[in-house]
């Protein structure tokens, strides 16, 4: 009898199974979001109240037999890669160059506010933990640079940059500590949107839409296909195609961060290869994973411009479809990651509750600031956007939103949208930081210093206008 696959060992079945559990703890979510009515005004995603769902029942299965109800390693890859291919999908869709050039400076805003509180996130975290080190001797200091990762960038980014310091750096749960912290940003994103949701309609300004659940039907405009698009149904399915350009944008950024690697492993690069370059590099696949989308799309649009390809291969509402479900496998994945047993460990959950409520209460205020001082007549739409956005991801964002714009009427998420290429364009110098800071405490104090530098010089020229304004009226 020859030796080949079992079709009942457990191993041909655990991802199938687990991507079941986390689908239906998704599906459950929603339904109580839908009966219990605490539920749907916490503005808490299914994705991340499923994470939740997922977290206790595992939680009490460990209890009963021993074992986890889950291989943690596809709970990570699945984090790790939904990030990936839900910004490869992002990446592939068709911009609208209308949209883009009739509102230009507000973009370029949105763009620059994203990256003003990352590193405001950065150095509040980052000295925040320096404070507390002088008083718990087993903290890891350079972990309040998490913050941004998880509040700001979202539980794909805190996995990826928590397991490099538990790995690279020793920082003991270092990928709990991450998920964790993503997972406070959708809390702080639900208690800030409703405090500040409840006090507009204290005031009259807005009335809030909390039975208000936006359901696609067959008329919205996103729902039809453009003009030129391959039909739903040839000798390959339409979704196949899709898929298959998202895979390809992906495999090409493998490659690109496979052959990076090769050259750090002869070590040509020294330290600053292994210790920096290395865990950036794979750290930030979702950012090559966009850039290769881009070049996939171009190349498409040089064959349709030649005439080789008749027809547009990339479908919108699909693309949308294919991202939205990469993103809610990343968060619900990410949740159900956490490893509840780190929570009994002093220097582990006092700084998670640290920078939980500094960063909760920054982002809430920097926000408010910024959206009153420079997004007048959708102030409070931009303040929801952004603030859900930075606190947790852009669904939640966008779950905020449509509670006082339900329509989409103000530009508010057309910026979020096309803000995404100015804030990797300004935030890259931060990204940098974040293989930097943990590699000694001299490397930390210039850590901070830097941020303080990159906050104030951000911070002027996002209020460039207002600035200029108050000295022309002095003139």
């Amino acid at each position: 009898m020859s030796a080949g696959v079992n079709f009942w060992d457990i191993s041909i079945w655990s991802f199938i199974i687990t991507l079941t559990i986390l689908l239906t703890a998704m599906m459950v979510a929603n339904f109580l979001r839908r009966v219990i009515k605490p539920l749907r005004k916490s503005l808490i995603p299914s994705s991340v109240l499923g994470g939740f769902l997922v977290l206790l029942a595992d939680f009490v299965f460990r209890e009963i037999t021993g074992n986890s109800m889950f291989n943690s390693a596809i709970l990570e890859a699945l984090t790790y890669h939904g990030l990936g291919l839900g910004f490869a999908a992002v990446a592939l869709k068709t911009t609208d160059r209308k949209a883009v050039n009739g509102n230009k400076k507000d973009i370029l805003n949105y763009g620059l506010t994203t990256v003003v509180v990352y590193v405001l996130q950065g150095f509040l975290g980052l000295a925040a933990l320096l404070l507390l080190g002088t008083m718990i001797t087993d903290t890891f200091p350079a972990a309040g640079l998490l913050l941004p990762m998880g509040y700001g960038q979202g539980p794909g980014q805190a996995f990826n940059w928590g397991h490099t310091y538990e790995t690279l750096w020793g920082f003991t749960n270092g990928t709990s500590f991450g998920l964790t912290i993503a997972a406070t940003g959708f809390i702080s994103a639900s208690l800030g949107g409703i405090l500040y949701l409840e006090r507009l309609k204290k005031k009259g300004l807005v009335k809030t839409a909390y039975e208000n659940e936006i359901l696609s039907n067959e008329n919205d405009e996103e729902n039809k296909p453009a003009r030129g698009e391959i039909p739903l149904s040839e000798s390959m399915d339409k979704l196949t195609v899709q898929i298959a350009l998202v895979l390809i944008a992906y495999a090409l950024a493998y490659i690109f961060m496979w052959g990076i690697n090769k050259i750090i492993l002869t070590g040509v690069l020294g330290d600053f290869g292994t210790n920096t370059l290395q865990p950036l590099i794979w750290g930030f696949n979702f950012l090559i994973s966009t850039v290769f989308a881009v070049l996939v799309k171009t190349f498409l649009r040089f064959l349709k411009k030649k005439r080789i390809m008749k027809r547009e291969y990339t479908s919108n509402f699909m693309q949308n479809r294919i991202s939205g479900f990469a993103f809610d496998i990343m968060v619900v994945a990410s949740i159900a990651a956490i490893k509840l047993a780190a929570f009994k460990v002093h220097s582990f959950i006092i700084p998670i509750i640290v920078l939980s409520v500094v960063g909760g209460v920054g982002t809430y205020f920097m926000c408010h600031l910024i959206s009153k001082k420079l997004f007048a007549g959708y102030e409070h739409e931009s303040f929801l956007v952004l603030f859900g956005t930075l606190t947790g991801t852009a669904s939640t964002g966008i779950i905020l939103l449509r509670e006082i714009d339900p329509q989409f009427k103000t530009p508010a998420a057309t910026n979020l949208v096309y803000q995404q290429l100015y804030a990797i364009l300004f935030g890259f110098p931060v990204l940098l930081l974040l293989g930097f800071a943990p590699q000694s405490s001299t490397n930390l104090l210039i850590t901070i210093i830097i941020l303080a530098v990159l906050l104030v010089g951000y911070s002027l020229l996002l209020f460039r206008s207002v600035i200029f304004k108050r000295k022309q009226k002095k003139v």
